[in-house]
Parts: C-alpha cells; sequence; structure tokens
C-alpha cells in the first residue's frame, strides 16, 4: 500500500494542545481519578444558539475539526469519519433519566436525536453542507483506528482525496459512578502513584477530542505518513512481541527501525503488563508514555497520535513522555501500540515525512 499522509492535527485534552507551544506546557495529571478536558472558548467558533444544544463532545468535535480542516486548508473534505466509544454519552443519560423521572410518558425527543453515537460526524458535516461519505465507528478504544483504516484504503483505492478523520469521547456523571463502582477507575487511597510502576488496578479516567486530515498529497504542513495500521480484539500477553514483530516485519522493518515507541501505559497493574512485554521488543528505541498526561479514555490514542505527529514534525521527544534516556539524531519511524484494559490492541506505523 502507498503512504497516505497526515495534512493536519488537531486535539482537545487535558493538557493546552490547541496551544502553538504545547511542548512546553505539558504537566502530568495522576492526582485526580477523573480528569477533564481544558475547554476552549467555543463561542469563538460555534454560534452561541447553537452551544446551549450541544453535547460537550460535539462541542470538542466541532472546534478541533474546525482547526483541522483549516490547518490543512480544505474547505469540504471527501469524507467524514469519526471513532468513538461512548458516543453522546450525556445526551443518553439525560434522555434515561427523563424516560424515569416521567415513567416513560411526555417525552421529548430531542435527547434520544442527539444520542446516538453518529451524532457528531452527521453535526460536522451540516455544519460543513458536506453531502460526502459519512462514517462513524464504535469499536472501543480501537475506534479511531478503524476510521483511520477505513480512510487510508479509500485514499489508496482512488475513491478520496482527503479525508476528514477524528475520534472524540465524553465524560458522564453516572458512568464515572459506574465505573468506580467496578473499580475500573482508581480508587482515591491509591493516589497519587506512578504509572510506569503501578501496583493497584484501575485507570484515571479522561476525555478528549482529536481530528486529522489525512490526504493523498504530501503538503507543505504535512506532520507524516500513516504507513499501516493493525488491529487485535484478543492478545495473550505471551503474544504481545509476536503481534509487534510480525507487523514490523509486514513493514519490512525490524525494532532497529523504530526510533521511538509510544506506549500507553495507564496505571492498571494487570494490563500494563503488555506494555513491558512490548518494551523488550526495542531494546534501542525511545520508549515513551502518554496517559499520564491525557488519562485513559476509549479513544485517547487520538492523543497519542497526535503527539507523534508533532514528534515527526518537530524532531523533538517532551521529556515528560520518556521512559527511558535513549535520544535520537533523527526520528523517522514512530510506533504506537495502545489497548484498553487488555482489550483490542492496535499498531500504530507513523514515518517521518
Amino acid at each position: 500500500m502507498s503512504a497516505v499522509y497526515i495534512n493536519s492535527a488537531s486535539c482537545i485534552s487535558a493538557q493546552d494542545t490547541l496551544n502553538e507551544n504545547l511542548f512546553q506546557h505539558l504537566k502530568p495529571q495522576n492526582w485526580g481519578s477523573i480528569i477533564k478536558a481544558i475547554d476552549p472558548n467555543y463561542k469563538e467558533f460555534i454560534p452561541p444558539a447553537m452551544i446551549r444544544r450541544m453535547s460537550k463532545t460535539v462541542k470538542m468535535s466541532s472546534v478541533a475539526s474546525q482547526h483541522a480542516l483549516k490547518e490543512a486548508g480544505i474547505e469540504k473534505p471527501d469524507a467524514i469519519i469519526v471513532g468513538t466509544g461512548m458516543g453522546c454519552s450525556q445526551d443518553s443519560e439525560k434522555f434515561l433519566k427523563n424516560v424515569i423521572d416521567n415513567h416513560e410518558e411526555f417525552l421529548t425527543p430531542t435527547y434520544f436525536i442527539q444520542s446516538t453515537h453518529n451524532t457528531v460526524a452527521g453535526q460536522i458535516a451540516l455544519g460543513l453542507q458536506c453531502h460526502a461519505y459519512n462514517f462513524t465507528y464504535v469499536n472501543t478504544s480501537s475506534s479511531l483506528e478503524f476510521s483511520m483504516l477505513d480512510a487510508k484504503l479509500q485514499i489508496t483505492d482512488g475513491e478520496s482525496e482527503n479525508i476528514l478523520v477524528g475520534s472524540t469521547d465524553e465524560q458522564t456523571e453516572r458512568t464515572m459512578e459506574l465505573y468506580q463502582l467496578n473499580n475500573t477507575i482508581k480508587k482515591s487511597e491509591d493516589l497519587p502513584f506512578d504509572f510506569l510502576n503501578s501496583k493497584t488496578k484501575g485507570v484515571i479516567w479522561g476525555e478528549g477530542s482529536s481530528f486529522f486530515v489525512l490526504g493523498k498529497n504530501k503538503t507543505e504542513n504535512s506532520y507524516a505518513q500513516l504507513n499501516d495500521i493493525q488491529i487485535s480484539n484478543r492478545l495473550e500477553t505471551d503474544g504481545v512481541q509476536g503481534f509487534i514483530v510480525d507487523f514490523l516485519s509486514k513493514n519490512n522493518l525490524t525494532a532497529h527501525d523504530i526510533d521511538a515507541v509510544i506506549l500507553g501505559f495507564s496505571g492498571d497493574s494487570d494490563s500494563d503488563e503488555y506494555y513491558i512485554k512490548a518494551m523488550n521488543v526495542f531494546p534501542d528505541s525511545a520508549l515513551l508514555y502518554y496517559k499520564h498526561l491525557s488519562g485513559e479514555f476509549n479513544t485517547a490514542s487520538g492523543f497519542s497520535i497526535f503527539m507523534a505527529c508533532h514528534i515527526l514534525k518537530n524532531q523533538q521527544i517532551p521529556e515528560v513522555m520518556m521512559i527511558n534516556s535513549t535520544k535520537k539524531e533523527s526520528i523517522k519511524n514512530v510506533l504506537i501500540y495502545n489497548h484498553l484494559l487488555g482489550n483490542d490492541h492496535s499498531l500504530v506505523l507513523l514515518g517521518k515525512v
């Protein structure tokens, strides 16, 4: 397959990622069990009358997608593809609360209409008056990877030239309560903790929205080449190294060709074993982690791809992300490995433009 280029990258997260000097403002987030995304000034991007009717995930996606399209110099993309794990959770909860409070009678349909997972992609298309291919992937932690794979296939097959691809997930009060009850989220007594050497179960939960314009042609603003993606729903810890080595071999690479590896350490003592196994494959690479900056959530990999794009473009690695002290003079290949609590494993290979 020929390379597909990432021609713009925009992210709203727990970090100030809309700032041009974002590397200088990265701060670890390990003092609370739930961390929220930093809200931009939505009034600069969305009419006030519309803001009131939008959930946070729609607002974040609207701003991030506008940023991405503007940076790429694209008015209307040939397709809009969005990945999300939880969709519009806020409106889903509001609708279900109305069902209970009103004893299933006299319900207004607004919250139900806005609660569907494809609301984000639909709202972006309405704003752009874009009638092209519009699709939403809901595949937990590999939702963005499936979206990018779809876009890559369309571009390499000649069906599209520029595609807007994004990911988004928001927090909701009731869902966070349930995650705390089933110990998905770390208990307060286990905070703070060392992400790389955690002895306790659970994660810090975050939220955010990341959007990219994938294109057929390289531009002056191109960040990276999207070389390949591989996804596996289930993996045994003993199979991780084979999973990675086979993927690299398919791309005519070895572990020594990978200059930086971004791993999704979440602080969950059980599922982080996968990343520890993966580290042993790369004795000569710069090893990085990122969920101490973004938190864990279904589409947290959007933050890692965003950071990888900036690392490749700037040829610089932020100190706050480094696991080891290895530094490369030139960063040509970056591999991102992510999963969510041991399920839905993904590998994304990016190359220098």
